[in-house]
């Protein structure tokens, strides 16, 4: 392929949408070669398509058939890394495609880079989260296209009735699968767990991306989990700040903590499941910080149980 074709494609490959006039500054030439490449481009079986405007523009889209990409050095060593780790992942079904696609990547590699490859291959595991649902590879694949060619999806969310939203990114937190999208029959933004999701189907309608109210997805997912309310709750007041506490605590807790004022926050700790929400009392209690604790009778009952059997071990001791 010809180093002009070459940089069109990478250049395509960067973002959704580009104006032809764009590209041809880019690479020094007219709009008219432009045009002329991106035919040569779709004879390769590159599914580029054009875009409306004022002076039209070009976007590389998903196709029936898999073209060759086209990748920089650091590029292709994070491949090899997601490849070598995702065994250890949520994915369904993944491994033994994640090892053939290794191996095909191994075989092309330029000879600079099979060491750092080979490096990475014999240093790096992955340890799998437990209890965690898998997701299936394809369900994955269909939402990340219709995010990416910014159509309209369609599908259905554990029982409820079928969903139409506008798909903005994927996002994993917690070893989960989320779908972050815009639902026009709610005029809000949600997040739908991907293992929950049945029958994607992307649409010919296609939409312009709204504004986030976040900097980014994984900031806005991690902000609605922490603003979240669930089945049990406890309510602490923790003469620590905010970041402290955060920083002392074991994992990310399944809530909110702000500050109240210097050295001195609130935390709402809040899950499904009791025994969770007891570890993380627990665990915040064993900071050594004075606190209060506000709960609900469950946990209340469960904090009082832990607090006597404790307790009574260290009595033996």
């Amino acid at each position: 392929m010809p180093g002009r074709l070459l940089k069109l494609l990478s250049l395509l490959q960067s973002r959704p949408d580009w104006p032809g006039p764009e590209l041809a500054e880019r690479l020094g030439v007219t709009v008219r070669t432009i045009r002329r490449d991106i035919e040569r481009l779709r004879a390769l079986d590159y599914p580029v398509e054009g875009t409306t405007g004022i002076a039209g523009g070009y976007r590389l889209i998903s196709g029936r058939d898999l073209p060759p990409l086209l990748l920089d050095d650091e590029e292709a060593v994070a491949v090899a890394l997601g490849l070598v780790t995702a065994a250890g992942g949520s994915v369904a079904g993944i491994e033994d495609s994640s090892m053939r696609a290794l191996a095909k990547l191994e075989r092309v590699l330029p000879a600079r880079l099979r060491p750092r490859l080979a490096t990475l291959g014999d240093v790096t595991a992955a340890v799998p989260y437990r209890n965690v649902p898998r997701v299936d590879a394809g369900v994955l694949a269909v939402l990340a296209s219709a995010s990416h060619d910014r159509r309209m999806l369609a599908f259905r969310h554990r029982d409820e009735e079928d969903r139409l939203v506008e798909p903005y990114n994927l996002v994993t937190f917690g070893g989960r699968w989320y779908l972050l999208a815009y639902d026009p029959g709610r005029a809000d933004w949600r997040t739908f767990r991907a293992d929950r999701i049945t029958g994607p189907r992307p649409t010919h309608q296609r939409f312009t991306p709204r504004e986030l109210p976040a900097d980014d997805p994984a900031e806005y997912v991690t902000r609605a989990f922490a603003r979240a309310t669930y089945r049990h709750t406890a309510r602490m007041t923790v003469r620590l700040a905010a970041a402290d506490l955060r920083t002392r605590v074991f994992a990310a807790i399944p809530g909110e903590v702000r500050d109240l004022g210097p050295g001195e926050c609130a935390v709402r700790v809040s899950a499904d499941s009791p025994a969770l929400v007891v570890q993380y009392v627990a665990a915040i209690a064993a900071l050594g910080a004075e606190f209060t604790l506000e709960a609900t009778p469950e946990i209340a009952r469960r904090v009082r149980d832990l607090g006597a059997a404790l307790n009574a071990r260290s009595a033996a001791l």
